[in-house]
């Protein structure tokens, strides 16, 4: 009897008081096992249910707006030792990107209990921490990015771009090694080979970064990871860019962000700022807007997804569980669903090529897609969504019921060959050019199709690059090549031709200046070399007959 009245008090107080309803469920879930058996149960969310964003409970004005760029700016993180080594130390052996409890003052503004995670993951290819790399080891010695095939031997320096998955059969041309003869005129220190060595420094196009440095890591900051429903000036998440990637001033990435802007498409917001952690200050830091569930309220009504550097935009069936590599919903989560995704997936897919000229245009909004892509290849963007990082949203306007493209991830935007053409496909780093119509030539004679299982091979002019049918069945198509033609002439007259992007780039240089710690020389020479980049790029395209129309 006693050892009955011991086991009764180990049972919490609140289940012995309702082990009425606790007794329903487990006969509720036996009756389950019964009717169904082993099979499998799929969640599924239903687009009719009404969308309801997540509260927000607090949202922090601080003193001043955080992407004002016509003033200076200070941030200052804090966290503990302890707390920064138990999330190295799960990074480095697991990989996983924890959080950490910080706190943050923004512009005089504290904001205790932030959550600060690394952000990136080619960028932090060559982190290192007690002089350790998180590489992995190659057969025969020597160490191979995380991701990259068995057997891959990268040139000295080469780490791949942000977010690189590489599929199943990837070989990188000429054994990873740059093609020959073909003119660079961008930015050698931040994506160029150089010589036989590669980009200096030890990580992605000269980056070296270490953990002993917090300062000049990539952080992602989440205002609301540790106090649920708080925001900073509507905004949930901000990223800060790392400080060692060959271009100390992230220049390119911070003009990218500008150009997208003025051609009229969504951009993100970017400022720079003054950044310490814990009491170790760096060089002014480009913080950048994060496409979060504010950012998707601003756009209006409708739901923004991300894609995932493993998308493969290929169609899995109606199993919504089966694309949780592919994207990520950012808002309206409950609400609504994938399934506005999985149809345009489907779609672009299956639909022939008629079907495709005559259908694009009420599923997508096809002068925007015609503007997102002549903007990657004027700012020869390699990692695009058709790169190996899948660098994009897609945003559904569920009035419309059509979706945008939104460019994501500009830091290798302005690298690469400003000779490219209006109709030249944009390798990695310059490795080689080829137009698209030669490759998908090559691709039928060889009798590969543009599946996407199959992207990621060498194409063309021998640089590396991935693929994206959306992006490759569009300029296939003569109405759509046109459009693409038709916009590529506005937006060069509108952004090069009449000085735009250099009058941009001034901008940001005096904005980079306003800082605590900004390096004057460091600045001015880099923004030299993006203005030589530029005006190349504008001579290139001013005689291409697409632009010129000899």
């Amino acid at each position: 009897m006693a050892q009955s009245k011991q086991l009764k008090h180990r049972i919490p107080v609140k289940l012995r008081h309702n082990w009425k309803l606790v007794a329903l469920c487990v006969a509720f879930l036996a009756a389950c096992w019964g009717v169904f058996g082993s099979g499998t149960i799929r969640p599924y969310v239903t687009t009719a249910q009404a969308a309801e964003a997540r509260t927000v409970t607090t949202n922090l004005t601080g003193t001043k707006d955080l992407f004002d760029a016509s003033m200076a700016h200070e941030v200052k993180l804090t966290f503990t030792d302890e707390a920064y080594e138990d999330m190295l130390t799960e990074y480095f052996k697991e990989g996983e990107k924890k959080y950490v409890e910080a706190d943050l003052t923004v512009d005089g503004t504290r904001i205790p209990s932030v959550g600060v995670r690394l952000k990136g993951n080619s960028t932090l290819q060559g982190l290192t921490w007690k002089g350790q790399s998180k590489r992995r080891a190659v057969p025969g010695g020597g160490q191979r990015p995380e991701g990259m095939p068995e057997g891959f031997q990268p040139p000295e320096g080469f780490e791949p771009p942000e977010g690189f998955q590489p599929p199943e059969g990837f070989q990188p041309p000429g054994n990873g090694q740059p093609q020959t003869g073909q003119p660079q005129t961008g930015q050698p220190q931040t994506g160029q080979p150089q010589g036989n060595g590669g980009p200096p420094g030890g990580g992605m196009f000269g980056s070296s970064l270490k953990a002993e440095e917090p300062e000049n890591l990539p952080w992602l900051i989440s205002f609301d990871e540790f106090v649920e429903g708080r925001r900073y000036q509507g905004h949930s998440q901000v990223a800060v860019r790392p400080a060692a990637m060959g271009s100390t001033t992230m220049l390119n990435e911070a003009l990218g962000i500008s150009v997208v802007g003025a051609s009229g498409e969504p951009t993100q917001r970017s400022a720079y700022s003054s950044f310490t952690v814990n009491d170790r200050s760096s060089t002014p830091r480009l913080v950048v807007e994060y496409l979060d569930e504010g950012y998707a309220e601003g756009l209006g009504d409708g739901v923004l997804y991300k894609s995932l550097a493993t998308s493969t935009f290929t169609y899995k069936g109606e199993d919504q569980t089966e694309y949780t590599t592919d994207f990520k919903q950012i808002n309206k989560v409950g609400g609504k669903d994938l399934q506005p995704v999985i149809d345009l997936v489907k779609w672009v897919n299956e639909a022939s090529d008629a079907e495709f000229a005559a259908g694009l245009a009420y599923r997508l909004d096809v002068e925007s897609f015609a503007r997102y892509l002549v903007l990657q290849n004027l700012m020869v963007n390699f990692d695009d969504m058709a790169g190996p990082g899948r660098n994009y949203y897609l945003w559904y306007d569920t009035a419309a019921r059509k979706f945008k493209v939104i460019t994501w991830d500009l830091n290798l935007a302005f690298n690469g060959d400003a000779k490219s053409g209006v109709n030249d496909s944009i390798g990695m780093g310059g490795f080689g050019r080829g137009r698209p119509q030669q490759n998908q030539q090559q691709n039928q004679q060889q009798g590969q199709q543009a599946q996407p299982q199959q992207q990621g091979r060498a194409q063309g002019g021998g640089g590396m690059r991935m693929g994206h049918p959306l992006k490759e069945k569009f300029l296939k198509n003569a109405t759509f090549k046109k459009l693409y033609e038709e916009q590529y002439r506005a937006l060069y007259a509108k952004l090069l031709s009449d000085g735009t992007a250099s009058g941009l780039l001034d901008d940001l240089v005096t904005s980079y200046k306003l800082n605590e710690k900004a390096d004057d020389a460091k600045v001015d020479a880099e923004a030299q070399t993006l203005r030589t980049f530029l005006q190349t790029r504008a001579e290139t395209l001013r005689s291409d007959k697409a632009i010129s129309g000899a």
